[in-house]
């Protein structure tokens, strides 16, 4: 799981071009929007088409994926359950 976090981790930081980023830099429980990393709605959309390269999983309604993208342990969980 730590290895799916990390890599999740990386896989935000090359999509969204987050320069001096590093995954350690990632807190796994921070919030990925507002406060913590600060993504905003455009940056969602990002980690869905992330979410659909990389491992397969399609969200639809990207209002479904509010408590998916809460924390990297929320999204690790999510995707370790559903990726294809």
């Amino acid at each position: 799981m730590e290895e799916l976090k990390t890599q999740l981790k990386q896989q935000i930081i090359d999509a969204l071009n987050l320069e001096d980023i590093t995954p350690a830099d990632i807190d796994n429980e921070a919030p990925l929007f507002g406060e913590g990393l600060g993504l905003d709605s455009i940056d969602a959309l990002e980690i869905i088409l992330v979410l659909e390269r990389h491992h397969g999983i399609h969200i639809s309604n990207p209002a479904e994926a509010r408590p998916i993208f809460k924390s990297i342990n929320a999204l690790a969980e999510f995707v370790a359950a559903n990726r294809k």
